[in-house]
């Protein structure tokens, strides 16, 4: 099985150890984001996820941004279902790829945070968001797909000789993320992948059973795992950097939260990564949750910590579980991103033989 390694695009510099109440410099930075764009690609990564939230700049520019300036690497663009319309969306995917062909791909985030939502005008619940959402990526494959014009009738869209000639040449895949039943059971049916934030091994093995109970007859999604790894060259050195990184993430999660309004308490897959915390510090020997309970779990926060060689051996056990997906970020974004090409040849290496690199 090939193994897949997705980063991080960012249009300024900063992370959860670095921020101020007001970030230095501007929110976009091109050159920034290039520099981080032309690290991932050196390093040997796949893809990079654009993130989204109701403060982020447009993921769309983006990606077109990073997809442009890279001769290989490609875009993991996420995309709330609700703001656009779901036939708009598919010409915006299709255009980027027709620009840009196979290096697109997009993540679905219904929004687990209410005040997120209701920041961008979105006052529906959880619930009813997975509603719209499974109907906005019916509504999306049919204008991908049809040859004809085609009519839908739901509860939040209705179309009439939906067509369009602007069609990816190939199938764009879809990601998705979420730990709540409602989000197993859109994900389990529409999702080419089925992304899980960074859980010990058999939480992980439970939620792709979970996912693979819900995907109907003759579907099978592939699995991604979210870490933020923190490797040294040796074991010691990798503990004293993870200790550092809390110590800041201690300084300034408090400023953190208050300026971003963060708080995972809402979101099924923050709660689980609270509940491992409060079991252990570490979990398979360097899954790390101390900066996961430090920041509330609210994102991607469990790190491996541990040589390279160890690091990559705890990557390849979840791949043993048939994750196929690596989305690895880290706390200082350019350097980790150079350095992480240490851990993607260690690990890609391994699994293409079988013995420790």
């Amino acid at each position: 099985m090939s193994i897949e390694f997705i980063g991080m695009a960012a249009t300024q510099k900063h992370t959860e150890t670095e921020i101020e109440t007001v970030p230095d410099g501007p929110v976009v930075d091109a050159a920034y984001l290039r520099a981080l764009a032309g690290a991932h690609e050196d390093a040997g990564f796949d893809r990079v996820l654009v993130a989204h939230s109701s403060a982020s700049p447009d993921g769309f520019i983006i990606a077109d941004q990073v997809l442009t300036g890279t001769d290989r690497l490609g875009v993991l663009l996420a995309h709330r279902p609700g703001f656009v319309a779901p036939t708009l969306a598919a010409r915006k995917f299709a255009t980027l790829d027709a620009f840009h062909p196979g290096r697109v791909a997009l993540h679905v985030i219904t929004g687990g945070d209410d005040a997120d939502q209701a920041r961008d005008g979105d006052i529906t619940d959880k619930p009813t968001r997975y509603r719209r959402t499974d109907e906005f990526l019916d509504v999306l494959r049919l204008e991908w797909e049809s040859t004809a014009p085609f009519d839908y009738d739901g509860e939040f869209y209705q179309v009439r000789g939906g067509f369009t000639p602007v069609r990816p040449d190939g199938r764009i895949p879809v990601y998705f993320g979420g730990a709540s039943a409602d989000a197993v059971r859109v994900g389990g049916k529409h999702a080419d992948v089925y992304a899980f934030w960074g859980e010990p091994l058999a939480g992980i093995a439970e939620r792709i059973a979970e996912v693979r109970a819900a995907a109907p007859h003759g579907r099978d999604p592939r699995f991604s795992v979210s870490l933020r790894p923190i490797p040294a060259a040796t074991e010691a050195e990798a503990w004293e950097r993870a200790r550092e990184i809390l110590r800041l993430t201690r300084e300034r999660a408090g400023e953190l939260k208050k300026t971003f309004n963060i708080d995972g308490s809402a979101q099924q897959g923050s709660r689980r990564l609270l509940d491992f915390a409060d079991q252990a510090e570490v979990h398979d020997e360097r899954l790390w949750t101390a900066i996961a309970k430090e920041t509330g779990a609210a994102g991607n926060s469990t790190a491996l910590v541990g040589s390279y060689e160890q690091v990559a051996e705890s990557l390849l056990d979840y791949v043993d579980l048939g994750v196929s997906t690596l989305l690895i970020r880290g706390f200082t974004p350019l350097a980790d991103a150079t350095d992480y090409g240490n851990l993607i040849r260690l690990v890609r290496a391994q699994a293409l033989t079988g013995i420790p690199a």
